[in-house]
């Protein structure tokens, strides 16, 4: 891979699709995704809220088969509507840490590397309710 971020669907889609071969290729424990906090709605590009808190910039990772992402009860609802686009995947598990005010999401896909990279894509924009021109970054490989 020779670049790491993008920022309209077809090229997000390609980096996405590319990444899953670079992480497949290379062995690699998993893959993580990052939206751009300037284009995360409410948070400033510090990665703070509007309180002035910290607020954590959406990510997706991937391993093997499985989608792995933190998200609210309405994110969620929003992730279960988009699963209807991609009957191939499906949530394997959902955990609710007391700690937490949210869900860790497990959604599993045996699927190419091109189609993963679209559900990658989409999962991020729908689920965070994300412009169409978010710019997303490949932060681990």
């Amino acid at each position: 891979m020779t670049r790491f971020d993008a920022a309209d669907a077809a090229d997000r889609r390609k980096l996405f699709a590319e990444a899953v071969l670079a992480h497949r290729n290379r062995g690699s424990p998993f893959l993580t995704v990052e939206v751009d906090p300037a284009d995360v709605p409410g948070v400033d590009p510090g990665g703070e809220d509007d309180d002035g808190e910290g607020t954590p910039v959406p990510w997706i990772q991937f391993a093997e088969k499985t989608f792995n992402l933190d998200c609210t009860d309405a994110e969620l609802d929003r992730l279960k509507g988009l699963l209807d686009e991609f009957p191939e995947f499906r949530i394997e598990r959902i955990d609710r840490p007391e700690e937490a005010e949210g869900a860790n999401v497990r959604v599993t896909a045996r699927s190419d590397a091109s189609r993963l990279g679209q559900f990658l894509d989409r999962a991020l924009q729908v689920t965070y309710d994300l412009d169409d021109d978010y710019r997303a970054w490949v932060t681990e490989l």
